[in-house]
This record gives C-alpha cells, sequence and structure tokens, in this order.
C-alpha cells in the first residue's frame, strides 16, 4: 500500500468503525444510561464529567468489540469477503489489533479515575468479550444453534449499560430497582441491530456467510425481528412509566414500531437490496429512539411543563 497509514485507517473506520453513525449512536446510549440511572434514582444529574467518561467508555468498547470481530472472523473474511480492508491489505489485522490494546489502558484509567467500582465492572465486560471472542469454547456447537449465538453475543449489551448506568450510580451506592427494565431493554435492542443487519436480499446473500435470512428464511427471520421490536416497546413503556412520562412513551414508542412494521412489509413484499438496507437503517434508528426516548424524554417534559 502506498497510501499513508493514516489514510489508510480512515478508510478503515468508515468502513468498519463509522464515525459518522457510531458517535452520535453511543454519544445517545452513553448520556441516556447515565440520565436513565438517574431518573429511576430520583437524584440529580451527575457532573458533565460523567458523560464525558461515559462516551470514552462507549467508544473504547465498540472498538474493542470491532476488534475482537476482526481476529475471530478473519478467516471466514478473508475466504468469502476478501473485499474488507484487513483481507484485502488495506491494513493488517496486527495494526488494527496494536489500536484496540491502546484503548485497554484508556478506559481502564478513565474507569478508575472516576470511580475505582468502575473499573470492576468494566473487567466484566471485558471478560465477557474475551470468552465472545473464543466462541465460549464451543464454536461450532454456536455455529449450528444460531439463536443460542445470538443470545449469548447479545448479553454483553446489558453488561456494558451496567457499566455505563454505574457511572451514575456508584458514588451514591447501589444502583434504582428498576433499572434492570432498562438493562434488558439495552439486550432487547441489541438483538434488534444484529437481525436488522443481518436480513439480506438473496441477490446479496454470500456463500460461507450466515445471515439470519439465510438461517431462517427471510419471513421467519423477519418475524423474530419484529417481535424483538415489540418487546422493546414494552420495555420502553415500562421505563417510561418509571421515569413519570409513560404515555408519551407509548406515543412515541407506537410511531416508531409503526414505521419498523411497514418497513418489514417492504422487505418482505419485494427482498431487494434497497429494502435489505433500509431494515438495516430502520433497526438503528429504533434503537437510537429507544434511547434518546428513555434518556432525554422526562427531562424535556419537565422543561417544557
Amino acid at each position: 500500500m502506498t497510501q499513508p497509514l493514516m489514510q489508510r485507517l480512515w478508510i478503515y473506520q468508515s468502513e468498519r468503525f463509522p464515525l459518522k453513525k457510531t458517535v452520535p449512536l453511543l454519544a445517545v446510549f452513553s448520556a441516556a444510561s447515565i440520565c436513565v440511572s438517574a431518573q429511576l434514582s430520583g437524584r440529580e444529574l451527575p457532573h458533565w464529567g460523567a458523560f464525558v467518561v461515559g462516551f470514552i467508555l462507549a467508544m473504547t468498547l465498540f472498538f474493542q468489540m470491532r476488534v475482537c470481530d476482526e481476529y475471530k472472523d478473519l478467516v471466514d473474511d478473508q475466504n468469502y469477503r476478501p473485499d474488507r480492508p484487513i483481507p484485502r491489505g488495506l491494513v493488517s489485522l496486527g495494526t488494527i489489533i496494536k489500536l484496540g490494546l491502546l484503548t485497554l489502558p484508556l478506559a481502564a484509567l478513565v474507569a478508575w479515575f472516576w470511580n475505582a467500582s468502575v473499573l470492576w465492572l468494566l473487567l466484566l465486560v471485558w471478560a465477557w468479550l474475551a470468552a465472545m471472542t473464543a466462541e465460549f469454547g464451543v464454536p461450532r456447537w454456536l455455529k449450528s444453534h444460531p439463536a443460542f449465538y445470538l443470545l449469548s453475543h447479545m448479553a454483553i449489551m446489558p453488561l456494558i449499560d451496567l457499566l455505563l448506568t454505574s457511572i451514575e450510580w456508584t458514588p451514591n451506592g447501589e444502583p434504582a430497582p428498576l433499572l434492570w427494565m432498562f438493562l434488558a431493554l439495552s439486550f432487547v435492542n441489541g438483538c434488534v441491530l444484529e437481525i436488522g443487519r443481518k436480513l439480506w436480499a438473496p441477490t446479496n446473500e454470500i456463500d460461507g456467510v450466515e445471515t439470519y435470512s439465510r438461517l431462517w428464511g427471510p419471513r421467519r427471520a423477519t418475524y423474530v425481528w419484529l417481535f424483538c421490536v415489540a418487546i422493546s416497546l414494552a420495555l420502553l413503556i415500562a421505563v417510561g412509566f418509571a421515569t413519570g412520562v409513560g404515555v408519551f412513551s407509548v406515543i412515541i414508542g407506537v410511531f416508531g414500531v409503526g414505521i419498523c412494521i411497514w418497513t418489514a412489509i417492504t422487505y418482505l413484499r419485494s427482498t431487494t437490496p434497497a429494502a435489505q438496507d433500509r431494515i438495516d437503517t430502520i433497526a438503528g434508528l429504533w434503537v437510537f429512539l429507544c434511547y434518546g426516548t428513555a434518556g432525554f424524554l422526562p427531562y424535556i417534559v419537565r422543561a417544557i411543563s
């Protein structure tokens, strides 16, 4: 490669860790987690530094997850997706792993400086991420049981959210009793994102690449996706009533689910590449809407009233 390393890394992020999408989503995700924790506990919002810590932890963790995926999927990518940055030689796996390793002390220092208890939860997330990368020691079994693969890997989402909410609650003792609803929302939303990005058009399916549209068929996979969206709506409404904005959460949530249903119908009517892109985008927007509603709506309603 004759391009400078920084230019190649910029191309890499645009393809594998797009900052223009990742930064706003993780900013909302991390800030909403802190806000919900404060709302459910009946406490004032913490110092602005808490939101900076949350954003840094979210960004580093999600990048580390991408690095682990690059390592875990290298052989499959070389065989079936040679156009990806690492197989085609844009950057080396070693370079990406080194960047991932550099984020480890950054995340640890940020967590420790805020509150030592946060560091312990960060270590818990890392332990689960390491187990995920090793496919929990049973890669063949997980590959033959896609539902268990999905559930085991999405379990990292509530762990990350527990870490992010701990930025608010560790200085005050214990998490709010109803925080589990928000953690469950994170788990289900992880499934919404993961299934939504793997509902492909038949013309885009690649031999050796497992998608839910291929494993379960487009119709069944779409129904599973809508089921996850419905569970997500129920949890969003539950969090809304717990934070005093239940009616508004119902209105916003039902509107969002309506768009999800319409997107699913158009995908099933014509499973084109455009429909595939649309359902992937709507999955992300639904998750964005959930966190925005759960985290910020109580403060917006309070400010207006």
